[in-house]
């Protein structure tokens, strides 16, 4: 489906179920087709569940406008109100969760029911205040160090169907890295904790137990800046928590819906 935003952006999306809305987002360069195995599950348990290519990812289009994080968050807000919805969940991987936070610094947390953080620090810059940024990235080394190629984001293989999916998706629509350099520079540089402190809703922090990215102690220690923070360690993977260990993920998130949404 197609949506175009108040800049005359044109953004992809698919909107599938019945049900309480749920958002998922996925990170910096990936594509709305590595939410396969959760999109299944939870349109299996009733749900209605939307994903998003933000711009200059997957098949959205790919632009120079508004390559801000900023912009995401508004993204989001004029999706909701073009498709109605009066109160979602949002789950957001890596650089999605990023987008919900900006989401929330924008407008609130009006329709927002719940948020769900996977494996994203609020802060990516490591300093004297915070010491769970971006593989300890610190502000001499950046923004340098950003054009440096990314480690592998998963340490266990995804499955079969939805590698295929992704890698049809990443033929279709090259990922522009060259492009979409300026929105990881603004996305790193900024810092989320005021956004999670003011935090009004159930906020959950996932993160994986060998994310090459993060240590996975900041769950917990971002959890515990929210009013109504928890935070889980899913062991045995990496940063792409939901495909590397989607049936433990599955069930913690249903869990974590079941008593917050």
């Amino acid at each position: 489906m197609k949506f175009v935003t108040s800049d005359n952006v044109r953004l992809d999306y698919t909107d599938e179920g019945t049900g309480q809305p749920i958002v998922l987002l996925s990170g910096l360069g990936s594509y709305k087709e590595i939410w396969n195995l959760t999109k299944r599950f939870l349109l299996q348990n009733g749900y209605r569940v939307i994903c998003l290519d933000e711009r200059n990812q997957g098949s959205s289009e790919h632009t120079i406008h508004g390559r801000r994080i900023s912009r995401h968050g508004m993204d989001l807000n004029e999706l909701m109100s073009h498709l109605q919805i009066k109160q979602f969940v949002g789950v957001g991987n890596s650089m999605g969760a990023a987008t919900l936070f900006s989401y929330v610094s924008l407008v609130g947390t009006a329709k927002l029911a719940a948020l769900i953080d996977i494996d994203q620090s609020p802060k990516m810059i490591s300093d004297d205040t915070w010491k769970f940024g971006f593989k300890g990235l610190g502000w001499a080394d950046y923004p340098q160090a950003l054009k440096l190629p990314l480690d592998k984001a998963n340490v266990n293989p995804v499955d079969d169907e939805t590698y295929e999916l992704v890698n049809k998706a990443r033929e279709a629509h090259p990922y522009d890295r060259e492009l979409n350099f300026p929105l990881r520079v603004d996305h790193t540089a900024q810092d989320w904790r005021d956004v999670v402190q003011s935090l009004d809703v159930p906020f959950l922090v996932m993160a994986g137990e060998n994310s090459p990215y993060f240590d996975a102690k900041f769950a917990e220690v971002t959890a515990s800046i929210a009013k109504k923070g928890e935070s889980t360690v899913i062991g045995n993977c990496g940063h792409l928590v939901m495909v590397e260990q989607p049936n433990e993920f599955n069930q913690r998130l249903l869990k974590f819906l079941n008593e917050n949404s």
